[in-house]
């Protein structure tokens, strides 16, 4: 049987650059299209590649610059015939454009009572629709600071799915989840939480582009096939591709982009992408096993990590 992949890339105006006093034209550059790698750049290569992937769509910047943006970014990615779902940083709620940070609301969805979760998420359904999305049924909470009351929130709201399950962020992701959860199962509404593999025993490292190696992502992918899991679900951010200060891409982070989309290319027939929407059949409740420890795995993407911060990250 085939192991769905949930391709997701969370789609959102950076808090540095509206921190940093950037304005709304700025911000949109460096966080949605930095450097030339950014939506335009995945969603061309998601194309010729023939992948299906969930963009996570934070609509709540439009508090403060109005939705011109987030239609931007909506209208990018349903043209390209992807999907949006929702994603909130409730940070921006309270913000003041021009203000450079210094209002705001609390950054941790969990830190919300279940009525104020309720409240921003509908708030944040209304705008990402009124930017012309497609009504969400899946959401990720920024920086995955979901709890229970989260998936209660969704439930109530109609929501199907959640991703915000994170066992590598045990400190931010408060569902009341293993940290080695990584088969989709039914929690007030169906969680499908973000792959993980094992750093080491007890330590979790989190399958998104700037965190795994090519090797490392390739073997998880082939774990999970071998072992007939029930998800692959990834991460990446719309800005991921290039640095930090969104002026030059990072091309440790290209190169591994590259190499991923031509796995899932290459692995189609047991590992098809999908989109949420899609609906697809999944085997919940399984008991799935994260991809075991390699010392020369972690130690060839430490040395990759060590040539990214001090070469790539470097501003144009």
């Amino acid at each position: 049987m085939a192991t769905p992949v949930f391709l997701t890339i969370d789609t959102e105006f950076a808090w540095r650059h509206h921190a940093a006093g950037l304005d709304a034209d700025e911000i949109y550059a460096r966080s949605i299209e930095p450097a030339g790698v950014g939506l335009g750049f995945q969603l061309r290569l998601l194309a010729e590649h023939g992948l299906k992937a969930c963009f996570f769509v934070d609509p709540m910047p439009a508090l403060l610059f109005g939705l011109a943006p987030i239609r931007r970014m909506v209208e990018a990615i349903q043209g390209a015939g992807q999907e949006v779902q929702l994603h909130l940083h409730p940070n921006w709620t309270g913000g003041r454009a021009g203000d450079r940070g210094a209002t705001h609301g609390r950054f941790q969805l969990y830190k919300y009572s279940l009525a104020e979760q309720i409240d921003l998420l509908r708030g944040a359904t209304e705008l990402l629709v009124a930017a012309g999305a497609r009504h969400p049924i899946a959401f990720r909470a920024g920086g995955y600071a979901a709890n229970d009351d989260t998936l209660k929130a969704l439930a109530q709201l109609g929501f199907l799915y959640d991703s915000s399950h994170n066992g590598a962020e045990g400190d931010e992701s408060r569902i009341g989840l293993a940290a080695s959860q990584i088969a989709p199962l039914r929690a007030q509404v169906t969680e499908v939480p973000v792959t993980v593999i094992a750093e080491a025993p007890g330590l979790w490292r989190h399958f998104q582009l700037c965190a795994l190696s090519s090797a490392e992502a390739e073997a998880a992918l082939d774990h999970a096939v071998a072992e007939g899991h029930a998800a692959v679900t990834i991460v990446s951010h719309g800005f991921e591709l290039a640095n930090r200060l969104g002026t030059r891409a990072n091309a440790v982070h290209v190169r591994r982009c590259e190499a991923l989309f031509r796995m899932l290319a290459d692995r189609r027939a047991v590992l098809p992408t999908t989109h949420f929407a899609d609906r697809p059949t999944l085997a919940l409740g399984q008991d799935d096993v994260p991809l075991a420890p390699s010392a020369r795995r972690r130690r060839w993407r430490q040395a990759e990590q060590l040539w990214s911060n001090w070469v790539a990250e470097r501003a144009a």
